[in-house]
């Protein structure tokens, strides 16, 4: 542990995935718990993979992959978020295809791109170490706007993410602001795929908002609590992975695995304590 934190004092690039832990655990703790309650993990799941896509073509470009990563995220959520509303009947296929037609662009154009290839596991798995100051300032501008969204639109998404019907009979206009929180969404992925990769994204960004909704149901108090949770796994991934020499992004969704399942554990044997109380009170009062 000590030898960690002497690095982390004394290196930049252990600095930088420090300080990338901590900017992907703003957009995990807001966003997470919107896609938790919403119940679109399948959603969010094709934008992930299908920004690989526009990773690949900025890559090829010679142009910072967070770039491409970032238009491709958004010009997937838009396109899910129309079908969604316009042809229900279709969203899986859509979701599907959206999937891997955007993993196959982005190797296609990481194949043909001349001089040195990049490993492409350091995009599907992530590589928290190589997070540069440019990458750094890019997530912290996303991380303000996703900040400034879900304040500004905080009881507009609550309303359509408990009750689209009664947010509807308000005139609130759910359609703009469902493709709107898709939006949120792809730009979260775009930080996190820093940190953990495309595959295992969306385990970040629903497992710390599904061990506080355990916890509490009050939007607001999820948010936090998924925040600090995701800090927790964030650097304890990177502490452990670092003192055992593992992959980072692989041990933090790990930690973040057994932490739910503990989670749930304990959530079920209170449940089972409090049930089996009530139903001894009947026989302890006869």
């Amino acid at each position: 542990m000590i030898e960690f934190f002497a690095t982390l004092f004394h290196h930049a690039f252990m600095q930088n995935a420090f300080y990338a832990g901590l900017l992907a655990s703003v957009a995990c703790g807001i966003t997470g718990t919107y896609v938790v309650v919403k119940r679109i993990s399948y959603i969010s799941g094709g934008i992930a993979h299908a920004v690989l896509g526009g990773m690949g073509i900025a890559y090829y470009l010679g142009i910072n992959p967070l770039i491409g990563a970032i238009a491709f995220a958004l010009l997937s959520a838009v396109l899910l978020g129309l079908v969604s509303i316009k042809a229900k009947q279709h969203e899986d296929t859509i979701i599907g295809a959206l999937w891997a037609v955007g993993m196959a662009i982005g190797v296609l154009f990481i194949s043909i791109t001349p001089g040195y290839k990049v490993d492409l596991t350091s995009f599907l798995f992530g590589n928290i170490l190589l997070v540069s100051r440019t990458d750094l300032v890019i997530l912290f501008i996303l991380d303000l706007l996703i900040l400034g969204l879900a304040i500004v639109y905080y009881r507009q998404f609550q309303s359509i993410c408990f009750d689209e019907d009664y947010a509807r009979l308000r005139g609130i206009p759910v359609e703009f602001l469902y493709i709107l929180l898709l939006c949120l969404i792809a730009l979260t992925v775009v930080v996190l795929i820093q940190v953990v990769g495309l595959i295992l994204v969306i385990a970040l960004l629903t497992l710390p908002a599904s061990i506080a909704g355990l916890g509490t149901k009050k939007l607001g108090s999820m948010m936090a609590l998924a925040f600090f949770y995701s800090i927790f796994f964030t650097v304890s991934g990177l502490v452990l992975s670092y003192l055992k020499n593992l992959p980072a992004g692989a041990t933090i969704i790990i930690i973040a695995g057994m932490g739910y399942l503990l989670a749930l554990g304990l959530k079920s044997a209170v449940t089972f304590r409090i049930k089996k109380r009530s139903l001894k009170l009947p026989l302890d009062n006869n």
